[in-house]
């Protein structure tokens, strides 16, 4: 038999999981069901996609207005890319004369801010002091995503500095990015160094998410955001222009909601 305590912490979980996917209202398009962003997966996004139910435009703007809809609250992302609905046009031009560049075409991904991007976005690591500081090139992970046809959405809220900001530093917060919440409740400590790559990827800010560990940045911020989340072999995933803690620990991993789509993640980079 389950112990009160136990029952009580299950009726809670199954209840916080309803209240999370209320927040997205059924919509229908063409007579069928537009995926919930909450919950959905790249099978879900895909096959919407090849049937033509939407455009990967389409998704660009619905995961904005996600993101505009509860970030103020949740801080887990810094900023979008500006470039972002344009990036999908191209790649829906793509899709209608044909060609696919994979399973992640058009498809929104955020990546933790700590992974440098040659584009207008920022590459802070969560701190003001390299704001505005550029890159001669994307990451090797990012231009990898890119190659797939993702779209690179926005950059995730971090830990500053990686949690190694000093030895007293918070999970989840950042100068640039202000204090994550935790997914489920406004006291929840949403682990870190991945912050806001775990909490976006819980919330349905993006289909999933790229974030990196030296020491429990992937796997803890997942764990408590009841997430997917891979720490590859180090050197499995690539370091390029990755700001950088421990060339023997850091690697580059997906968060994602569902194994599968985890995995898929991983293999696109």
């Amino acid at each position: 038999m389950l112990s009160p305590n136990l029952s009580s912490l299950l009726l809670l979980a199954t209840w916080l999981c309803a209240a999370l996917a209320a927040l997205q209202p059924n919509i229908t398009i063409k007579g069928k069901p537009f995926p919930r962003l909450i919950d959905a997966t790249l099978d879900d996004l895909a096959r919407g996609l090849e049937e033509g139910l939407f455009t990967s435009v389409d998704l660009v703007m619905a995961y904005t207005a996600r993101i505009d809809e509860v970030n103020a609250r949740f801080r887990a992302v810094t900023e979008l890319n500006p470039d972002a609905v344009a990036i999908a046009a191209k790649l829906d031009a793509e899709r209608a004369a044909g060609t696919t560049r994979g399973p992640l075409h058009g498809v929104p991904v955020l990546i933790k801010n700590n992974i440098a991007t040659a584009d207008a976005m920022n590459n802070t690591v969560g701190s003001y002091a390299l704001l505005g500081a550029t890159v001669p090139r994307d990451s090797f992970v990012a231009s990898k995503l890119r190659a797939a046809g993702a779209v690179i959405l926005g950059k995730a809220n971090m830990s500053q500095w990686a949690n190694y900001r000093s030895r007293n530093s918070t999970n989840g917060w950042s100068a640039h990015g202000g204090q994550v919440m935790g997914a489920y409740h406004e006291r929840q400590d949403p682990s870190g160094s991945s912050s806001g790559s775990a909490v976006a990827s819980a919330l349905g800010l993006a289909w999933a998410a790229l974030g990196t560990e030296t020491d429990g940045s992937i796997l803890s911020p997942s764990d408590v955001g009841n997430l997917v989340g891979i720490k590859p072999t180090v050197g499995l995933t690539s370091r390029d222009l990755v700001v950088p803690i421990s060339e023997h620990q850091d690697t580059v991993g997906p968060i994602a909601r569902t194994v599968k789509d985890a995995a898929r993640l991983l293999q696109a980079v």
